[in-house]
């Protein structure tokens, strides 16, 4: 019984040291695929940049909104005072 443990050690060793070596030899990732990579991370990296600034844009226009809003309300409220005042002078 311990020579055919010994041939299953063997066997069972033997297939994981062929299975390693055939993954190796596979693995591997040529020039153009690492420089294909490479311009696609520059990409990414320049397209995030470009996001970050149109949301900072955003963000700038966003507040100039309100604050030409905040604006155009109290032109409203003073157009309205002024309405109200013209309307208790006498004729």
């Amino acid at each position: 019984m311990s020579i055919s443990k010994y041939v299953r050690s063997a066997i069972a060793v033997g297939a994981f040291a062929i299975t390693a070596l055939i993954m190796s030899g596979c693995g591997g990732v040529s020039d153009a695929e690492m420089a294909q990579l490479n311009d696609l991370r520059s990409e990414v990296k320049s397209l995030q940049t470009q996001a970050d600034s149109l949301k900072e844009e955003r963000a700038s226009l966003e507040k100039d909104i309100a604050a030409k809003n905040a604006k155009l309300q109290e032109c409203a409220k003073d157009k309205e005072e002024t309405k109200a005042n013209l309307e208790k002078l006498p004729q």
